[in-house]
């Protein structure tokens, strides 16, 4: 049923409802921030358009960089310029460390263990403690490297073959394929994706109808009293997917559970640190809520497949559409790799990312103008905050805009253009201390898998540059290349990026 139906049926039906909610609400709504008006019932739902992101930025320029939306019943109050994120990120992060959970991820099995999702309390605490101080550590990275390395050595093996035919490749899709199976390496030692690639459109459908349905309108979000009815289909749609997930998990962990009890193996993968724990907490007889078990090792783990297929692999697909409508860019890169890689036979190696400062610019770059998660993850307002002078009601929902945050022209020069230069000699990082540029967040609920995804990011645009010119399918030239995005809950883009290799 189209949304805007839904929305009039909806409108009617809770009339009475949320008249009488909205009078009683009326007092604990002052001094809220500034925001458009909306219609009766339905708010400003009808506003955000396909592009959600860019709506809020344009209307942010009328509102101001702290405005708030009426969506249905839920109160949302955008977040779009630095100083408002780091109110909300840094001084009140304890008043912000829940997120509401939308409908759609409910679908899956265990939510409430999931790293992404689950209330910032002491079973979060524990298992985002195991993520920094087990997993994603650098000695654990480092340790794990010579998988990623070659599964990237595979990727440009297989690009060789494709060079020969001279056939457009779709980048995405070959990105997507790589990330999930250094993913996969990392976690369980073994890839989920043919070496042929021929089953990773699979795996992206899959991964991406998540991910879709997630950052989709939903009217289930915005108005709980239908919430059970499903109007839109979206939750019978995603439970598909988590399922066929969820089955994957339980072949590859069962299969270890075996090796390990029949021949006692034991790895330095990440399953290997999450089993040891299970087990060490069951010898210690700990039967404590926030226990490690099998059944919630899982939702950690599509919290690291996800992230680390899906929202890394759609930035590489975007560092190379950059780099293909600059070329200058693209040469600029290349003569960096020669020089310190080297132009014959040299593979790039994690080890050697230090040493390419242009390479790692362009992904800061890249991830300013494209952050894969827009409006980051949403958080929930435990208690009433005072930020910019205005106040954020216990249970209102925050969004921080920060695709808005990095084109904002105060605080970034020329900001719609891709200038890698602009971060060479730039204190600024991804790391959550610099609060114009925002795209793995910041504060306590900043990504735990910043560590990683920024050595398989980096690591996969440079073998791709290094290994290969590239050239543009017949028709299509820098300048008429399509930068259209397409939104999610990640950034996509809407027109699959496809270019020919030429090995060199």
């Amino acid at each position: 049923m189209e949304l805007h139906i839904l929305l009039l049926l909806i409108t009617l039906s809770l009339l009475p409802t949320i008249i009488l909610r909205s009078i009683l609400n009326c007092r604990r709504q002052t001094n809220r921030p500034p925001g458009p008006p909306g219609l009766p019932i339905i708010g400003n739902l009808h506003q955000l358009g396909p592009k959600p992101h860019v709506t809020l930025s344009t209307l942010s320029k009328t509102y101001g960089p702290l405005m708030s939306l009426q969506l249905g019943s839920v109160t949302v109050v955008i977040a779009s310029s630095p100083s408002a994120a780091q109110e909300i990120l840094q001084r009140h992060d304890s008043s912000f460390s829940d997120r509401p959970i939308p409908d759609v991820i409910t679908a899956q099995p265990n939510v409430l263990d999931t790293l992404a999702w689950s209330p910032g309390g002491p079973r979060w605490r524990s298992r985002r403690r195991l993520c920094t101080t087990k997993i994603f550590t650098n000695q654990r990275l480092d340790l794990l490297q010579h998988l990623r390395q070659h599964k990237v050595q595979q990727l440009v093996q297989h690009l060789h073959q494709k060079s020969a035919a001279r056939t457009p490749v779709n980048i995405g899709e070959v990105a997507f394929a790589t990330m999930l199976n250094l993913v996969s390496n990392t976690v369980f030692s073994e890839d989920v994706v043919d070496p042929e690639f021929k089953s990773a459109g699979e795996f992206k459908e899959v991964v991406w109808r998540i991910m879709e349905d997630a950052g989709r309108v939903n009217v289930s979000d915005y108005f709980p009293a239908v919430k059970w009815l499903d109007l839109q289909g979206v939750k019978r749609h995603v439970t598909v997917s988590y399922l066929r997930i969820h089955k994957l998990f339980d072949e590859m962990i069962g299969k270890r559970v075996r090796d390990r009890d029949t021949c006692g193996a034991r790895g330095d993968d990440f399953l290997d640190v999450l089993l040891d724990q299970c087990e060490q907490q069951e010898d210690d007889n700990n039967d404590d809520s926030e226990s490690l078990t099998i059944d919630n090792i899982k939702p950690m783990l599509l919290d690291l497949f996800i992230a680390g297929s899906d929202t890394s692999g759609s930035t590489i697909e975007w560092a190379m559409a950059e780099l293909l409508h600059n070329p200058e860019i693209m040469h600029k890169a290349r003569n960096e790799l020669n020089q310190v890689i080297g132009t014959t036979n040299n593979q790039v190696k994690e080890s050697d990312i230090p040493r390419l400062e242009y390479m790692e610019a362009i992904v800061k770059e890249t991830l300013r103008l494209h952050p894969s998660v827009p409006l980051l993850l949403p958080y929930l307002a435990g208690n009433d905050v005072q930020v910019n002078g205005y106040t954020i009601h216990k249970g209102d929902q925050v969004l921080i805009n920060a695709w808005s945050i990095g084109r904002d022209p105060q605080y970034w020069d020329d900001p719609l253009a891709f200038r890698p230069e602009r971060f060479l000699r730039s204190k600024i990082d991804f790391k959550g201390r610099n609060f114009e540029y925002l795209p793995f967040g910041a504060g306590r609920r900043i990504c735990p898998g910043l560590p990683l995804a920024n050595r398989m990011i980096t690591l996969v645009v440079a073998a791709l540059v290094h290994s290969f010119e590239w050239k543009l399918p017949e028709g299509v030239t820098p300048e008429s290349l399509d930068m259209t995005e397409q939104y999610g809950i990640t950034l996509k883009r809407l027109t699959p990026l496809c270019a020919i290799p030429i090995s060199v």
